[in-house]
């Protein structure tokens, strides 16, 4: 099993990724790409885009980063059924490069918001939470300023029938979610579930705090090898 971190200027959680995929309990040879890399990706598994301030965070977040000569062939492994994940930047990457739907705005407290948050288990039917109960509860931590998820109500809707909202954040300190994310989405994959994006970092609660990102690497891994089998 092979996976592919990239990394962009700014980004500060590549390093999180490659330890977290070390603790699955399986080999995983993780390799660490540039953004300036132009590899073909099909040998991989796996790709993941970590989070962090890719490009200092100019014009928007993540913008900048979905230009890099590599994303084309991120978005080439992932029309193909390649797994892909993003978290924190990585998302807003994610649905700059329009493999995922919606946006990420600014917090609605326009305040960084850096803490550890309850979330809930909407759906378990996808390869990054099926080692998750629907209506679990879990922990892990959040670090951006741009947060804020936005979709149209009718899209929020069609998604919800189709199982591609996986997490919800859970009330916290009076606030329905940290940012004023719409209906407290924290996570969402696209139609055909291969492709992932979520706020929080599962990256940060492998080893340390809650250990339940632990639980979504596993998920993936899981997945992976019963695709291969």
């Amino acid at each position: 099993m092979k996976a592919a971190v990239i990394t962009f200027p700014g980004s500060n959680c590549d390093d999180d990724l490659v330890f977290a995929l070390s603790k699955v309990g399986v080999p995983i040879e993780t390799v660490k790409l540039w953004h300036k890399d132009e590899t073909d990706l099909s040998s991989f598994s796996l790709v993941a885009l970590p989070g962090g301030f890719s490009y200092g965070d100019y014009l928007r977040c993540g913008a900048i980063a979905a230009l890099s000569p590599i994303m084309q062939q991120v978005k080439a492994f992932a029309k193909k059924g390649g797994y892909v994940i993003g978290t924190c930047n990585g998302f807003q990457m994610l649905c700059e490069l329009g493999l995922l739907p919606g946006a990420l705005a600014k917090n609605e407290s326009l305040s960084f918001v850096c803490k550890d948050v309850s979330m809930k288990v909407i759906s378990s039917d996808s390869p990054w939470t099926r080692e998750l109960k629907e209506g679990e509860s879990i922990s892990l931590p959040i670090a951006h300023g741009d947060g804020r998820y936005i979709i149209a109500e009718d899209e929020y809707q069609a998604m919800l029938k189709e199982g591609q909202i996986l997490l919800q954040y859970e009330a916290q300190d009076g606030k329905e979610s940290p940012n004023g994310s719409v209906h407290a989405i924290a996570g969402v994959c696209n139609r055909e579930k291969n492709v992932f994006g979520l706020m929080p970092h599962p990256e940060r609660a492998t080893d340390l705090r809650s250990r339940d990102g632990l639980k979504i690497w596993k998920s993936v891994v899981t997945s992976l090898a019963r695709k291969t089998a």
